[in-house]
């Protein structure tokens, strides 16, 4: 039997998508400590919402070059279980301020790298070994993630696909043709389980899950 893909649903705003993401069975459950974003929530509204959570379902709060003083304030006050790095922070700052906050075994982290033209993932991916994974997301000039858009996955390394988690455009239509190119570890969805920009979509998120169950069962007939 083939290891089922893990689903993180992102950018999550509300008591009743939080509810939905772990009712459909999502793995992983993002909240955005980003406030450009029309998916941005407050460290304070977020641990209303950690706080529906049930156990063995991880909480992620998503960054964008954070200021290591404040992000702390964020960790401690949203009790997020781990973070998401999305900017242009480095693999020493990651693994640093990680440390930092938790001195006994450090904050676990993963980090997103945006999938520029013309980059090297062979000589990116070795210095991220203190991740716990890798978010490859679609590359835009002015937007640090969130875009809608899609990626070539053709271009992600096969040796690396166990640490991958998939993230660019993906929806329930096109999620398990993505599962079945790359085979990633996981997979990560915002902008496709969405009614409009910023509000998920209960059913969307049903559909999503369900897209992933049907790829991996499809995969174990074979």
């Amino acid at each position: 039997m083939t290891q089922r893909t893990r689903v993180k649903i992102c950018g999550l705003r509300s008591a009743e998508h939080v509810h939905a993401a772990v009712a459909a069975g999502a793995d992983a459950l993002g909240f955005v400590f980003y406030p450009p974003s029309p998916r941005a929530i407050t460290p304070d509204a977020a641990a209303e919402l950690v706080a529906l959570v049930p156990p063995f379902v991880q909480t992620v709060g998503l960054v964008v070059n954070p200021d290591p003083a404040e992000l702390q304030q964020w960790v401690q006050t949203s009790g997020v279980d781990m973070l998401q790095f999305h900017g242009d922070e480095t693999p020493e700052f990651c693994a640093q301020v990680c440390q930092q906050m938790s001195q006994r075994i450090g904050l676990p982290f993963f980090k997103a790298i945006r999938m520029k033209p013309g980059l090297d993932l062979e000589a990116e991916l070795p210095q991220w070994h203190a991740a716990r994974g890798i978010l490859l997301d679609a590359w835009h000039p002015d937007l640090p993630g969130g875009t809608g858009e899609q990626f070539d996955w053709a271009n992600v390394p096969e040796r690396w696909r166990s640490r991958i988690i998939l993230a660019g455009g993906l929806t329930p239509n096109n999620v398990g043709q993505a599962i079945r190119t790359v085979q990633p570890y996981a997979v990560d969805v915002s902008g496709g389980v969405e009614a409009q920009k910023g509000v998920k979509d209960t059913a969307r998120i049903q559909a999503f899950l369900a897209a992933v169950r049907q790829e991996d069962n499809r995969h174990d007939r074979q």
